[in-house]
C-alpha cells in the first residue's frame, strides 16, 4: 500500500463555484429518504423538480435526507442551493477541497467539511482522501460527495429496516451517525496500515536490505497523512460542543444529539491514539534496524581486525625474509623454509590462542 495522497487542489476565489476536483466524469445521481418513526420512503436518480415535488406531500416534521454523487455539475449545484436557500459562498465551500475539515454554523444552517479516508482495495496504490460537505436545516440534512461510496451504507440499511435509533431521533443525529461511519473508515484504514507494520517490524529483526527502511519511512508518512485528516476533526468536534454549551438561544443541534459529538470526539482521539502507537513502533523498528545494521558492521571490522592482526606478524617475516642479502645464513640452511613456515604456523597459534583468551573473539 502506498502512502495517503492528497489531491493536488488550486485555490479558487471565494464565492466562485468551479469544480475542481479529481472525478469530473462521475455520473450525477440524487438520492432521498423521507422517515419518521412510523414511516419511509427512499428515492433513487430523480430531478431536482420530482424532489420538489416529493417534500411538497412529505410530512413536514418527517426527517429528510438528500445526498448528492458528483459535484462536477455547477449549474445543478447552484439549483440546489437556490433550492435549500443555501448561501451562494456556502455552496462554493462544498468545492473547495484545499481547505481543512471546518464547521461554521449560521442562523438556521449548520455546515460541515470533512476528510474522509475512502475504502482501501488490494488494487490501490494510494489511500485516496475525499472532502465529503453535510448542510444541518431543521429536519432537512444535505450530504455532497464526489462520487459514490460505501460510507454511509450502514445508515441507508438502519433506515430501512428501522435498526437503532435514528429513525426515532432528528436530523442532528442522523448527522452524528453519517460521521460516526466516516470515522470508521479511518479504523479501518488503520486496520490495514497496522498490520503492514506488524510485518515490516519482523523484517526489520531479520533482514538487512535497504528496501526495508524505504517501507518504514512510507509508512510513517501514511500515519502522518492520516493524522493530518483527524486533527482538524477533533478541534471541530470540540468546538462544536463548547459552542453548544455557551449558545443560549435554539441550537441547530438538539442538546439530546449533541452529547452523541462527544462520542465522535472520544473516537478522535482514539485514532489519534493508535496513529501515535503506530508511529512510535515505527520509530522502534527504524532505530533497531540502524542499530542492527551498526552491529553487523562492527561484527564484520571485528573479524577484518582480527584477520589483520593474524596476518600482520607473518606479512613481517615474509618481508624480511624477502630482502636477498648475501650474508643471511638461514638462505643457505636446506631446512630454513622449514623452520620458518614452522615459526610463522606457531605464531598464528599463539595469536588465535591469545585473541580467544581475551575473548575478543
Amino acid at each position: 500500500m502506498g502512502r495517503v495522497k492528497y489531491k493536488k487542489i488550486r485555490k479558487l476565489q471565494p464565492n466562485s463555484l468551479e469544480y475542481s476536483g479529481a472525478f469530473p466524469e462521475v455520473p450525477i445521481s440524487m438520492q432521498l429518504f423521507v422517515y419518521d418513526e412510523d414511516s419511509f420512503e427512499e428515492y433513487n436518480d430523480l430531478s431536482l423538480s420530482e424532489i420538489e415535488e416529493v417534500l411538497k406531500k412529505s410530512n413536514p416534521n418527517a426527517i429528510k435526507w438528500f445526498n448528492l454523487h458528483g459535484l462536477h455539475d455547477i449549474d445543478l449545484l447552484k439549483e440546489v442551493g437556490s433550492f435549500f436557500a443555501i448561501e451562494n459562498y456556502i455552496m462554493a465551500e462544498i468545492l473547495n477541497f484545499a481547505r481543512r475539515t471546518r464547521v461554521e454554523e449560521l442562523d438556521e444552517t449548520m455546515f460541515f467539511s470533512v476528510k474522509a479516508i475512502l475504502p482501501y482495495t488490494v488494487d490501490d496504490v494510494y489511500v485516496n482522501v475525499e472532502q465529503i460537505s453535510f448542510i444541518l436545516k431543521e429536519n432537512i440534512l444535505l450530504s455532497f460527495q464526489e462520487k459514490k461510496g460505501d460510507f454511509f451504507n450502514l445508515i441507508r440499511e438502519r433506515i430501512r429496516l428501522k435498526i437503532g435509533q435514528v429513525r426515532k431521533r432528528d436530523a442532528g443525529y442522523l448527522l452524528y451517525g453519517l460521521m460516526d461511519s466516516l470515522m470508521d473508515s479511518f479504523l479501518v484504514t488503520l486496520d490495514m496500515v497496522e498490520d503492514n507494520v506488524e510485518k515490516v517490524l519482523v523484517e526489520a529483526r531479520v533482514q538487512y536490505q535497504k528496501e526495508i527502511i524505504i517501507r518504514i519511512e512510507e509508512y510513517t508518512q501514511e500515519l502522518n497523512d492520516i493524522k493530518r485528516a483527524v486533527i482538524p476533526l477533533r478541534e471541530v468536534l470540540y468546538n462544536l460542543r463548547t459552542q453548544h454549551e455557551k449558545s443560549s438561544g435554539k441550537a441547530i443541534i438538539s442538546r439530546s444529539s449533541i452529547a452523541f459529538f462527544e462520542r465522535l470526539q472520544y473516537k478522535s482521539n482514539e485514532i489519534l491514539d493508535q496513529i501515535e502507537y503506530n508511529l512510535n513502533k515505527l520509530d522502534s523498528a527504524t532505530n533497531y534496524f540502524f542499530s542492527s545494521q551498526s552491529n553487523r558492521m562492527n561484527e564484520i571490522m571485528k573479524v577484518l581486525t582480527i584477520v589483520s592482526v593474524i596476518f600482520i606478524p607473518l606479512t613481517f617475516i615474509v618481508g624480511v625474509y624477502g630482502m636477498n642479502f648475501e650474508n643471511m645464513p638461514e638462505l643457505k640452511d636446506p631446512n630454513g623454509y622449514y623452520f620458518t613456515l614452522l615459526a610463522m604456523l606457531v605464531i598464528v597459534i599463539l595469536m588465535i590462542g591469545y585473541i580467544k583468551w581475551r575473548k575478543w573473539f
